[in-house]
Formats: C-alpha cells, sequence, structure tokens
C-alpha cells in the first residue's frame, strides 16, 4: 500500500480519533485496540476470539469488515475539519483468504481526501507464526457530516 503523505486540517486529529474510538462500542466488543494512527492512516489490531468466529473457526467476514471498515473511516477523519464528523456511506470488500491466525491486522489508508467525500483503501492481515497474510482487501467511500445534531462527537 502506497503511503501519502497529508497534512491534517485539524491539529487535534489524534485526540479526536483517540476519543472516537473508545466510544464505539463495535470495536470494543471485538476487542479490537488502535495500533497506529497518523494523517491519513489508521492500524487496528483484534486477538483472534472464539465468540468472533464462524463455524470452521475462521473470524468471521462480518467481524473483519467491520474492522476494516473503522480502519478506513478513521484514516478519513484523520484529515477532516474539527467540526466535522465520519460516516461511511458505501464500502466494497475482497476476501482473499480464510481469516485464520493468532491476531489480525486492520490497515485503512486515505487515496483521495475531500472537504466532503474521502476514499480510502483498506487492507486485513492474518498474523499468525511471524507470519503476515493479506486476507481482505477493502475500498471505501467516507463522507464527513457536519451540521446534524445526530451525529456528534
Amino acid at each position: 500500500m502506497a503511503e501519502a503523505v497529508f497534512e491534517p486540517r485539524n491539529p487535534q486529529y489524534l485526540q479526536r480519533v483517540q476519543d472516537s474510538f473508545v466510544r464505539q462500542q463495535a470495536m470494543h466488543t471485538l476487542g479490537a485496540q488502535l495500533e497506529h494512527v497518523a494523517p491519513g492512516s489508521v492500524d487496528i489490531g483484534l486477538d483472534w476470539a472464539a465468540a468472533l468466529t464462524q463455524q470452521h473457526g475462521f473470524l468471521h467476514a462480518g467481524m473483519v469488515s467491520t474492522a476494516l471498515d473503522s480502519a478506513c473511516g478513521y484514516a478519513a477523519f484523520t484529515l477532516m475539519a474539527a467540526e466535522a464528523e465520519v460516516l461511511t456511506i458505501e464500502f466494497k470488500i475482497n476476501l482473499l483468504a480464510p481469516a485464520l491466525g493468532k491476531r489480525f491486522r486492520m490497515k485503512g489508508r486515505v487515496l483521495k481526501p475531500g472537504r466532503t467525500i474521502t476514499v480510502a483503501e483498506g487492507r486485513a492481515y492474518a498474523l499468525a507464526d511471524e507470519q503476515e497474510k493479506l486476507i481482505a482487501t477493502m475500498h471505501c467511500t467516507l463522507m464527513a457530516v457536519t451540521g446534524r445534531p445526530d451525529i456528534r462527537p
């Protein structure tokens, strides 16, 4: 994944991402943690847990999608204005291999930031025995939302 260099519009982007992540109950349910936050770039990690698997013991595709969507969303959020919140408006995921590992890393990277619409790319990796295997990719479109009292920090 090519790493672009972006300048955040909000110097408090790191604190905003951390505060929002703590409030996101879905990430808490998955046992996910922020591993990396930089302008246009977020990594989320989570451990394998039986409660997150499908019938064959692989991390369920819905769990992969959820964490990868959050990684892309928070990557976009790092570049948004201070008054903006972020919402996903579309994503496509390609599941490339069974999600089999002891730990998983979801990487979200902004491809093209915009005032209203941001496009991001995600990659999910399974980690086991010192090996990292690409298990999914995501193309994600996100929206900066302002002026909505029902969407607030």
